[in-house]
């Protein structure tokens, strides 16, 4: 049978997509249902057909699955943020798990048989909820002409009123509230992303969870009086001030300058306005190789600015990095690169085990972190370059013989350049330890290295972002005997 745009179907849920979409058939015919669980049976309107599938909108659950439970959130359709919120969360890490063994299988090319041995169980969350220690909350205006702040729905650049996000922190709620009260009683405007008219654009939150410290940064139009009314940042900003330090654990309150008509959230002009420039937060080494993960007592303490690249959940960074450390299997002889370093957490991590530990960031603000934060820990054995990896990597192996016995490598999304991976492969460390925030450009990379003459003996996903479809993996990588680079 041939279904159409509008047509309605019921259809049971059977998988369930990368995306979290569920996935059913009817007639032969594969639908995609944003919202459905696998388990569901649902009423289903398509909303848009090809020939042999179809994206269709939930209309109603007919027969719930055993594995749909009731999300906190209201708004947890409407919002692009929680694409999985009515799962249970065992399943989400079910689900977590399969992503990255499917990625491995179909892109990497690995057989089952050695995934089976090679894949440790997911390392999940003891609470997935109240988890980020940063948000950022655009500010406009509602249909009802009300300054309204919360988060774009799913794939647009609607605002979903909402100033509780139950992934966030408790306290920004409070927070936010007295922003709204505080523009609308001094007449402060929102930003308006078609006429680029407007005051304040998005409002930064970051929390240190071990120190209870608390920044806030105003993203705001402009300096000038036709953008930003009355005042040199916003208007009677005293009395603001004032209010936002009354809050415990108040430490930095800045703005960011941001006049350009981009998606882009902050700018790159800051000014601290009350407080300190920075706040701190500490994260500690766990010992993952034992029920519970304790603590091994080793802790590293970061300063963090309204720019800094800092993990978004505190507790499961701890684990992630304490597994990247396990796999580095280091025994304090050995020289280490950390590629893509950021502000230097894995790198301080490691430099604690290692002879020598070499950082590359292309952000020059990080590396200037990283060599702070280096110093604050009082590591001695941490170098840091600022740079592409795929062009300082080279050059500091080539031309100044710099080479590394174990390379840990945590790049974005779109995962290792080629030049970079070819010089991992050159340098032959003895073991590569692979950090990855999308299990697809992993799976594509690890084939490469493995290909190159590396043998994969270790993988574990960890659940950094529960109730969205991201997954955090760690890998391990040994060189084998023969060479084929």
């Amino acid at each position: 049978m041939e279904y159409k745009k509008n047509d309605t179907v019921i259809v049971t849920i059977e998988d369930i997509g990368s995306d979290g979409e569920g996935i059913g058939k009817v007639d032969g015919f594969t639908l995609f249902v944003k919202d459905a669980v696998i388990g569901d049976t649902v009423e289903a309107k398509i909303m848009k057909a090809k020939k042999n599938y179809a994206y269709a909108r939930l209309e109603k659950v007919i027969t719930p699955s055993p594995f749909r439970v009731e999300p906190k959130c209201a708004y947890h359709r409407q919002c692009g943020g929680c694409q999985i919120q009515a799962l249970s969360y065992e399943k989400q890490l079910e689900f977590k798990a399969n992503k990255v063994r499917n990625h491995l299988l179909r892109i990497g090319g690995f057989e089952q048989e050695l995934l089976d041995k090679v894949m440790e169980p997911i390392v999940g969350m003891e609470e997935p909820y109240h988890y980020r220690n940063k948000a950022q909350y655009p500010v406009g205006v509602g249909k009802d002409g009300r300054i309204v702040t919360g988060f774009y729905a799913g794939r647009t650049h609607s605002i979903i009123a909402n100033t509780e996000c139950y992934l966030g922190v408790p306290g920004n709620k409070a927070i936010l509230e007295l922003i709204l009260d505080y523009m609308k009683r001094n007449g402060v405007t929102a930003y308006n992303e078609e006429t680029g008219e407007g005051c304040v654009r998005h409002v930064l939150i970051r929390t240190g969870f071990t120190s209870g410290e608390i920044m806030v940064c105003l993203v705001i139009n402009g300096r000038d009086r036709k953008r930003c009314k009355a005042g040199e940042y916003l208007p009677v900003q005293e009395k603001l001030l004032e209010e936002l330090a009354q809050i415990t654990g108040m430490t930095s309150v800045s703005v960011s300058i941001n006049t350009e008509k981009t998606n882009v959230i902050m700018g790159k002009e800051i000014h601290t306005l009350w407080g300190e420039e920075t706040i701190s937060d500490v994260i500690h080494v766990r010992d993952m190789s034992r029920e519970g993960y304790p603590l091994t007592g080793q802790e590293l303490c970061f300063k963090i600015s309204p720019l800094s690249f800092y993990q978004v959940n505190p507790v499961q960074t701890e684990k992630l990095y304490s597994l990247a450390l396990e796999y580095a299997g280091l025994t304090g002889e050995e020289t280490v690169w950390d590629l893509y370093c950021g502000i230097g957490t894995i790198s301080l991590f490691l430099a604690d085990k290692a002879k020598q530990v070499y950082g590359v960031e292309i952000v020059p603000q990080a590396i200037e972190d990283a060599k702070e934060n280096a110093k604050r820990n009082g590591i001695t054995n941490a170098q840091f370059f600022v740079g592409k990896a795929e062009e300082v990597l080279p050059q500091k192996y080539e031309k100044e013989g710099i080479y590394a016995d174990v390379i840990v490598v945590d790049p974005p999304r779109k995962g290792c350049d080629e030049a970079c991976l070819n010089t991992m492969l050159k340098m032959h460390p003895e073991r590569i330890v692979y950090v990855s925030c999308d299990s697809a450009t992993m799976a594509r990379d690890v084939k490469i290295l493995c290909d190159g003459g590396y043998e994969l003996k270790k993988v574990r996903p960890v659940d950094q972002f529960g109730h969205t479809v991201h997954v955090e993996t760690s890998v391990l990588l040994a060189k084998t005997n023969v060479r084929e680079v």
